[in-house]
């Protein structure tokens, strides 16, 4: 089965940063695009950051563009957000999964908390 881990949340300082990683299984890794998605308490769960399959292409949410990059290494099916400048709003269960995602593929995601 297809199965998605998310790692490296944390509590920070507002200003800090934090490097989460998506280890992936499965053949098809390197032909997919993938994402970072983010869903906080009472809130819907948001697109933050997609790859395209090689890495060459990267697109943001307008909340994080300047502060978070997104990464791929297909070598080791890892996914990366590196998050700097980090605001107590980023406070979220950061997932990772296909972009656009597959419904079948959300995993038990990442705590991020950051506090002003």
């Amino acid at each position: 089965q297809v199965q998605l881990v998310e790692s490296g949340g944390g509590l920070v300082q507002a200003g800090g940063s934090l490097r989460l990683s998506c280890a992936a299984s499965g053949r098809t890794f390197s032909d997919s695009a993938m994402g970072w998605f983010r869903q906080a308490p009472g809130k819907e769960r948001d697109f933050v950051a997609g790859i395209s399959p090689k890495g060459g292409r990267t697109w943001y949410a307008d909340s994080v563009k300047g502060r978070f990059t997104i990464s791929r290494d297909n070598a080791k099916n890892t996914v990366y957000l590196q998050m700097n400048s980090l605001k107590s709003e980023d406070t979220a269960v950061y997932y990772c999964n296909t972009h656009p995602p597959t419904n079948t593929y959300w995993g038990q995601g990442t705590q991020v908390t950051v506090s002003s």
